[in-house]
């Protein structure tokens, strides 16, 4: 099988389907870690996406597994540097993450490199492909929040700062190219600005954000951004976190190691936007269902296909922790939406839309 590539900067080529490995080391062990990986690579998939925080929910105890594992597999399989790309992110303020750099309390330029050092040291690489700014150093609503209030906004560094930091590690040959993530239309235009200052700050070439049939925040203004300022976007969670599956809707909630049943009330970010107890929520997912099952589709290539076929979607972003989970995605690449299902799609959106901005 072969997923098509898509250009997201010159001499960047990335797979329409990206493995996220935020399960990798809590979920997954390394051996099973390698498995999807494998697959992942034999299926046509060259795109690999990390954090430093990860894996998820996240824990002193095992922050920067994800990575490890990553950087391992390509060191023991033998895989030439060039035939991945490797993506990862530097985690923003946070005062719950004490273990790493003390909070983290700020993206400054000292925080920038180091993190960047410890990721390039935890995956024994020379480089990474794409790294990415994890979340605004300056308050935004995000994960479920939908209004700004400006009663919440801190001290931040400025974004000059961090795109110095960030050059210096393009010339130094840390890293390839930048990119943002869970960024708003107002921050991604100010880094766009920022950067044209000056031509040691290196352009934004990609926004990973969430993007699926339940979310899609994205093309209120962002799209128009991305469009104007030929920026990709990486759309992670396009199943939902899971429920456009629909394996929430079997008996029971599900199966028992579903991360929505497994990590119940352990992580914040995931259950405040795809809260199941969220009627509007379910009743969206069941109609998407109901789609599926009419038009004889897997609800998991009407999701993938969904995503796939925005004109401004470099790849998926997605997680799987089964080899059949993996290969439904990989499946989904072959599926081509007909008018009909988008006219549907898109009635159940005018009726109940992003019920998980």
């Amino acid at each position: 099988m072969s997923v098509p590539l898509f250009n997201i900067a010159p001499n960047l080529a990335v797979s329409r389907l990206c493995l996220g490995t935020m399960t990798f080391g809590e979920q997954n062990t390394l051996s099973q870690s390698f498995r999807l990986l494998d697959e992942a690579f034999d299926g046509g998939i060259n795109f690999f996406d990390s954090a430093e925080m990860y894996p998820v929910p996240q824990r002193a105890e095992t922050q920067g597994r994800s990575e490890e594992y990553l950087g391992r597999w390509i060191r023991e399989r033998k895989i030439p540097r060039d035939r991945v790309v490797i993506a990862t992110k530097v985690a923003g303020p946070s005062g719950q993450m004490t273990w790493i750099r003390g909070g983290p309390k700020c993206l400054d330029a000292s925080n920038i490199i180091e993190a960047i050092d410890n990721s390039l040291l935890r995956m024994q690489m020379d480089y990474i492909d794409l790294y990415q700014v994890h979340w605004p150093d300056r308050y935004v609503p995000m994960f479920g929040e939908t209004e700004y209030d400006p009663v919440r906004q801190y001290p931040s560094i400025g974004i000059d700062e961090q795109l110095e930091a960030l050059g210096r590690a393009v010339k130094a040959g840390k890293i390839r190219y930048v990119g943002l993530s869970n960024e708003t239309p107002y921050g991604m235009m100010k880094f766009i600005q920022v950067a044209e200052k000056d031509t040691c700050y290196p352009k934004i070439v990609t926004l990973q954000n969430s993007y699926n049939l339940l979310c899609r925040t994205f093309d209120s203004a962002l799209a128009e951004c991305c469009h104007q300022e030929r920026i990709s976007l990486l759309a992670y969670s396009p199943l939902a976190m899971g429920i456009l599956t629909g394996k929430y809707f079997s008996p029971g909630g599900g199966p028992t190691d579903a991360r929505l049943n497994l990590f119940k009330g352990k992580y914040s970010e995931g259950e405040s936007r795809y809260n199941l107890s969220n009627k509007i929520i379910k009743a969206a997912a069941a109609e998407h269902l109901t789609i599926a099952k009419t038009y004889g589709l897997h609800p998991v290539s009407l999701a993938i296909a969904f995503v796939l076929r925005h004109p401004l979607v470099a790849s998926a972003v997605f997680g799987a922790t089964k080899s059949w989970q993996l290969q439904e995605v990989l499946n989904a690449c072959k599926v081509e939406l007909t008018s009909g299902v988008i006219e549907e799609i898109n009635n159940i959106h005018s009726r109940l839309p992003n019920p998980c901005p």
